[in-house]
C-alpha cells in the first residue's frame, strides 16, 4: 500500500474558476500552512463596461496571463519548480475555459518537473480556507457566501462534507452584483453595494425576507433581486436614493442570512452534541461583508459558537487556498491522474446533489 507523504510539503496552487488569475506557493508542516508567496491578476477593468464576468473574456484572460503569474508567485516565495512537491489547480466548479486554463497549466508542470497533479474542488478551497490564518479543527459549520454558490455545510473534515441547505435560485453574490448592476454602481457588486449602503437608512424600504416563514434552511435570492428592480424603476434613482434601497437590501440578506444560520447551528449543534466547542466559519467573498460578519460574530455570541473566518485577502478567490487544499490532499495519499477532466459543476456533497438536488440538474450534473 502506498504511503502518504511526509511534511513538510510546498505545493504550488493556480486558481482559475472566474475572472481572478491567481498563484501561490505554500508550505505545509507541523505547525501548519505558511504562504510564501501569491500572485493575483485580476480582469476587473476588463468586465468592468459589461457589469459582470464574460466567460468568453475571462478564459482568453487566464490564457494570457497565467504563466506571467506563476512565474511571479514563484519568484516571490523565493523557490524553483525543484523545490515544489505538488501542483494543484481548481478543477471545478467555476467557467469551465478559465478552469481548464488553470488546469493545464498546472498538469504541465507536473508533466515537465515528474510531481504529482492535484485537482481541487474550488468549494474546499473556500470552505479550507480560515484554516489559512488560524487552526480551526473539525467539524465545524460552514456558511459559504460567494458569487456563485450560498450554502450551509458541516465539514467533518478533508473530503467529508454534509450539505444542510442551500439556496436554490440566486447565490448571495450574484443578488449583489445584479443588484449593483441594477443601480448602476459598477463591477464588483458586492463592495460597490455596501459602499452605498454607508449612507443608507436599512429600514426605508421593507424589501422581504425570502422563505423566513418556512422551516428548513433552504434560500433564496431571485425574488430579492426582482425587489430591487422594481423599486428602482419606481423612483428617481438620486444619491439619498440609492443608499436606502442598498442599505434596505443588504439588511434583508443580513435578516434572512442571520436567522437561517441561527436554525443551522442548532441542527449542527445536536448532530455534534459530544463537541466541547461549537465552531462557525463564513467564507466566500461575500464573507468580507462587514455588516454580515458583524451580524454573525453576534448571533455566535448568543448561540455558544466561536466565529472564524479567513483574512480579507482570503475570502475572494485566490490561489492560497487552492494550495492549501491541494497540500492537505497530498499529505493525505491523495493525487490526481492526468487525464481528470475539468468540471463546471462539483457539488461538495456529491452524495445530496445526486440523491435531492436543490437546483440545476442536465447534463452538467447537479449544481447544489
Amino acid at each position: 500500500m502506498e504511503q502518504a507523504p511526509t511534511l513538510p510539503k510546498t505545493v504550488l496552487g493556480i486558481e482559475t474558476s472566474c475572472d481572478e488569475t491567481a498563484a501561490a506557493v505554500l508550505r505545509l508542516d507541523s505547525s501548519g500552512p505558511d504562504v510564501l508567496g501569491e500572485v493575483i491578476a485580476s480582469q476587473f477593468d476588463a468586465h468592468r463596461a459589461y457589469g459582470g464576468v464574460v466567460p468568453e473574456i475571462a478564459a482568453r484572460a487566464h490564457a494570457d496571463v497565467c504563466d506571467e503569474t506563476v512565474r511571479a508567485a514563484l519568484k516571490e516565495a523565493g523557490v524553483t519548480l525543484d523545490e515544489i512537491d505538488g501542483f494543484a489547480a481548481t478543477s471545478g466548479p467555476g467557467l469551465i475555459g478559465g478552469v481548464m486554463v488553470g488546469m493545464m497549466t498546472a498538469k504541465a508542470l507536473a508533466l515537465a518537473t515528474g510531481k504529482p497533479f492535484i485537482g481541487v474542488n474550488h468549494l474546499e478551497g473556500h470552505a479550507l480556507s480560515p484554516r489559512l490564518g488560524e487552526p480551526v479543527d473539525f467539524p465545524y459549520l460552514l456558511l459559504l457566501v460567494s458569487g456563485g454558490h450560498c450554502q450551509f455545510i458541516r465539514v467533518e473534515g478533508l473530503g467529508r462534507y454534509h450539505r444542510l441547505g442551500s439556496t436554490i435560485d440566486d447565490a448571495v453574490g450574484e443578488a449583489f452584483d445584479k443588484t449593483a448592476k441594477t443601480l448602476g454602481l459598477g463591477f464588483p457588486g458586492g463592495p460597490a453595494v455596501e459602499k452605498c449602503a454607508l449612507n443608507g437608512d436599512p429600514t426605508a424600504i421593507a424589501f422581504p425576507r425570502p422563505l423566513l416563514d418556512r422551516p428548513g434552511l433552504d434560500m433564496s435570492f431571485a425574488g430579492l433581486k426582482t425587489a430591487v428592480l422594481r423599486e428602482a424603476q419606481s423612483r428617481e434613482l438620486t444619491a439619498d436614493a440609492l443608499a436606502d434601497i442598498c442599505a434596505s437590501f443588504q439588511a434583508a440578506i443580513r435578516d434572512v442570512l442571520v436567522e437561517k444560520t441561527r436554525r443551522a447551528m442548532q441542527a449542527h449543534a445536536q448532530a455534534s452534541a459530544e463537541e466541547t466547542e461549537h465552531r462557525f466559519v463564513i467564507a466566500g467573498g461575500v464573507g468580507a461583508n462587514q455588516m454580515l460578519r458583524s451580524a454573525l460574530t453576534d448571533l455566535c455570541a448568543e448561540q455558544g459558537f466561536s466565529f472564524h473566518a479567513p483574512p480579507l485577502k482570503w475570502c475572494t478567490d485566490n490561489g492560497a487556498m487552492i494550495a492549501y487544499a491541494g497540500a492537505l490532499r497530498l499529505i493525505n495519499g491523495l493525487k490526481s491522474e492526468l487525464s481528470l477532466a475539468a468540471r463546471p459543476r462539483w457539488p461538495l456533497d456529491e452524495a445530496a446533489a445526486a440523491s435531492a438536488p436543490v437546483f440545476g440538474g442536465g447534463k452538467r450534473g447537479a449544481k447544489a
